[in-house]
């Protein structure tokens, strides 16, 4: 991850004074023109944010192990321990058949020796993005610690039996918005989704078996990790794991 603006030392006051609005403080008017209520304007204000306002840690690629997933293990009870919220998070790059990238935020329901897990619907954007081309991407961004990771690979669909582990292991919400499926199709009223989501939460109380047919764990095989350790002085650093036949091999990136 590149830092144009900015600065990674101790983050400086915006000011707060009286604008054109009502109240104080550095927030952006919803009005429009360039007037904002600290008469900041929207491209100040953003070159006055800073990034990584933390000590960072230290990384040193000559200790990585062999193999990206324990260092991935490492890295992310390390994002836990030091408060990043919601480290489960990532970022799914997938591309449609005609070729067009599209992205979204969603959990990461495991890692191990075969993959990257998540679940979708297979009748969803992604899911029929998947079908029609599975190489795919994810990315992690760990603000805490100044860390970012990237995977990519192929993906590849789960067994029915891990759908419905997956789906079971999950809370009686989860499960409901499961069951009324319809992912990314266009939703004429709200009251519609009201409705469907009532009747698939009384569903999930009352037959907490209840399955989707359509749900589906998607495993991204790995063929190239990449580690980011971002460093004061811009000296990041970059580590790429690059799989070769049974095994991998590792080389650093400038930054």
């Amino acid at each position: 991850m590149t830092h144009e603006h900015g600065s990674t030392g101790p983050s400086s006051s915006t000011g707060t004074g009286t604008g054109t609005g009502t109240g104080t403080g550095t927030g952006i008017s919803s009005g429009s023109g360039s007037g904002t209520s600290s008469g900041q304007d929207f491209h100040s204000l953003l070159r006055s944010l800073r990034v990584w306002d933390t000590e960072l840690p230290a990384f040193d690629p000559a200790d990585a192990p062999g193999d990206p997933l324990p260092l991935f293990h490492r890295w992310f009870v390390e994002a836990a321990a030091a408060g990043q919220p919601e480290p489960h998070t990532m970022t799914l790059a997938t591309v449609d058949e005609d070729g067009r990238p599209d992205v979204r935020t969603l959990m990461l329901h495991d890692a191990d020796e075969r993959g990257w897990h998540f679940a979708s619907h297979s009748t969803s954007a992604k899911g029929r993005q998947l079908a029609a081309r599975p190489d795919a991407a994810l990315g992690f961004y760990w603000p805490a610690q100044g860390r970012q990771i990237r995977v990519r690979g192929r993906v590849v669909p789960g067994t029915a039996d891990e759908a419905y582990a997956d789906l079971h292991a999950r809370s009686t919400g989860a499960l409901a918005a499961a069951l009324v499926g319809r992912q990314s199709e266009p939703l004429v009223a709200y009251e519609e989704l009201e409705r469907a989501s009532e009747a698939a939460w009384e569903r999930a109380a009352a037959e907490p078996d209840a399955t989707s047919g359509t749900w589906t764990v998607y495993v991204l095989e790995p063929s190239e990790v990449e580690f980011f350790q971002g460093e004061a002085r811009r000296r990041h650093v970059r580590l790429r794991y690059l799989h070769e036949g049974k095994g991998w091999a590792r080389e650093l990136l400038w930054p």
